[in-house]
């Protein structure tokens, strides 16, 4: 087949060029996308009187046999099919004739592309946004199942306060809230249609684009054909929602791989989502958290590699664009297997209760005393100092500050009394903090439910899950 680009050009295209500037073998899950796209424009076509009704109708049922094609797998790919648009077209044309060479008429792949990549993203968005409200499903049941555990909070991974495991899990069901927000924000700016700027310079033809972004189901349509088919602003806030998004499972991923360690043992991973080693039967790896946490390399080296494209690029189309797509196709593949083992990962964790109870060092306690002599009428910088004091004696007793006796406590301020061991309960010390967003058994059960109303979890048919 002829270039779609040949007319002007006598030599043949390097064979090498051929390989190194062709993108059909990335670009064809564009497939739907472009035929969609395609279908909507043969229709407008038709309506500007471009071409007849009839005309439109032999495009639009060509078009619609090229996907039966696709959705077979039965489509063949041809040499000089440089891209998902040169493939379609060159099929369709096979299938109607003639005809099929209309279908182009004042339209660019520059636009066509940049219009089936909006298509396109906009569905992986939906899906991806599913995603992630059921690993926030999976946080929400999980933190409501284990409420009455205590838990070691760490500052600098050193215990630092007692929380309940609950607060901790919804942490991170916070951070997806947030993460949620940042898609539906940035999915308006997905939401804008290109089609019909053209290469750059507009459509000349009284193309309705109204009538396409309707048809297509876009919100609105670009304001500037230049801008319309260079703007690649919304694949660089996707790629960073998706690094942020990675980030925080990142770091869901590296709390769990310590938490399951032997060193710790509070929570064991299932079989089905752990590893062995080749060498050491007795191993069991968290391959899945490790992946997550290496593949969020991955995705924050697409966001830079994009900036990094984009960076200086002259005005309007630049054949460095088609460095969009890999990355982007990558990051989405990569998302969607993340979040969904994330979600499993956190509905089949066992949490070993007994074994944190057990592992918690009573000097977290330490800020509950300084707070009970605070309580009396001592500053609390003098009570900080105090209380330093009586975990300085406690260690060098070997014994936990519930059990020291309260002359020893006698010993460093007349303030403490019988009713010091009465706050020395890591219960107590988390139920004290009941402000909102505290670790309380009652501030976290309005987290429970908050979080509940806004991730939609009632949308969800839960019973697949369990």
């Amino acid at each position: 087949m002829s270039k779609l680009w040949g007319g002007r050009f006598s030599g043949v295209t390097d064979t090498l060029m051929s390989q190194f500037q062709d993108s059909i073998y990335f670009d064809v899950r564009l497939w739907q996308a472009d035929i969609t796209g395609s279908i909507a424009y043969a229709k407008a076509l038709a309506k500007a009187g471009v071409i007849s009704d009839e005309e439109s109708e032999t495009l639009q049922q060509g078009l619609q046999q090229v996907a039966t094609e696709f959705a077979d797998d039965q489509f063949q790919i041809k040499l000089g099919d440089e891209d998902i648009h040169t493939a379609v077209e060159r099929r369709l044309t096979e299938i109607v004739g003639e005809v099929g060479g209309k279908l182009h008429t004042g339209r660019s792949r520059n636009d066509q592309v940049a219009t089936d990549i909006r298509l396109w993203l906009k569905s992986e968005i939906a899906q991806l946004r599913s995603y992630l409200v059921e690993a926030q499903w999976a946080i929400i049941s999980k933190a409501d199942e284990y409420i009455d555990v205590m838990f070691p909070g760490y500052t600098h991974l050193q215990q630092a306060q007692p929380v309940r495991f609950s607060h901790w899990l919804l942490s991170f069901g916070w951070m997806l809230e947030r993460d949620k927000e940042r898609l539906d924000d940035l999915s308006k700016r997905v939401d804008v249609m290109p089609l019909g700027s053209g290469a750059m310079a507009g459509n000349p033809l009284g193309i309705d684009r109204l009538f396409l972004a309707d048809e297509l189901g876009f919100a609105t349509i670009s304001a500037n054909s230049m801008d319309g088919v260079s703007d690649r602003d919304y694949l660089i806030e996707f790629l960073s929602w998706a690094s942020i998004v990675q980030l925080h499972l990142s770091r869901l991923a590296e709390d769990l791989i310590i938490y399951s360690s032997q060193e710790f043992k509070y929570v064991e991973l299932a079989d089905a989502y752990s590893t062995g080693s080749s060498i050491m039967p007795q191993k069991k790896n968290p391959d899945s958290m490790e992946l997550i946490r290496g593949k969020t390399g991955r995705v924050v080296g697409s966001l830079m590699g994009l900036l990094t494209t984009l960076k200086g690029l002259p005005s309007t189309y630049n054949k460095d664009l088609q460095e969009d797509k890999e990355s982007v196709f990558d990051t989405v593949d990569t998302m969607s297997m993340t979040l969904q083992i994330s979600r499993a990962v956190i509905q089949t964790l066992t949490v070993n209760d007994g074994i944190i109870y057990d592992k918690m060092d009573s000097t977290m306690l330490a800020t509950e005393l300084a707070n009970y002599l605070s309580a009396k009428g001592m500053p609390f910088r003098e009570a900080h100092h105090v209380v330093g004091q009586v975990v300085q004696k406690a260690m060098g007793l070997g014994q936990p500050l519930n059990s020291i006796p309260l002359a020893v406590y006698q010993q460093f301020s007349d303030l403490f009394e019988r009713d010091v061991h009465k706050v020395l309960t890591f219960h107590r010390a988390a139920d004290r903090h009941e402000s909102h967003g505290g670790t309380g058994k009652q501030a976290v059960r309005n987290q429970l439910e908050a979080l509940r109303t806004v991730s939609e979890f009632d949308e969800f048919d839960n019973t697949d899950q369990e």
